[in-house]
């Protein structure tokens, strides 16, 4: 059986119905505007939007809505009377199809997810460093 992998969002964006397609290339518009440095790729078959820092945000077009992931706690914080007219459940808000995208909202969204993955990896970074001792070191030399 032959797999039809989509390898790129343009893919993904046609790949939905009409409807939805509208709303998604908003919300792509939008991303590429508030994560310029970022790398546009899929990951998990949806449209994720990457920095050498990590995974910042992913979007996702569905039947009555579209999708922002992750939604982590500080986010959910930062926003919460922004995202109050929104679905938001475990790591996921949802956007109606029937209501204008709301371009600001999910660039500031962007933003904040960009520092917080930005500062998720700062953080490990010494971490890592402590830990590589020069082999001569390991020895006694």
């Amino acid at each position: 059986m032959v797999k039809n992998e989509i390898s790129a969002v343009d893919e993904y964006i046609a790949s939905q119905p009409k409807s939805v397609q509208v709303a998604l290339r908003s919300v792509r518009s939008a991303l590429k505007k508030a994560l310029p440095t970022a790398a546009e790729v899929i990951s998990y078959k949806i449209p994720a939007y990457r920095l050498n820092s990590g995974m910042v945000l992913y979007f996702a077009g569905w039947k009555e809505h579209y999708s922002l992931y992750p939604a982590s706690r500080s986010v959910v914080e930062e926003f919460k009377q922004e995202l109050a007219p929104y679905a938001v459940s475990k790591g996921t808000i949802r956007f109606p199809l029937s209501q204008p995208v709301p371009v600001r909202l999910i660039q500031r969204i962007a933003k904040f997810r960009e520092r917080e993955t930005i500062a998720r990896a700062s953080a490990k970074l010494p971490k890592r460093r402590q830990e590589a001792v020069p082999l001569e070191e390991k020895l006694g030399s």
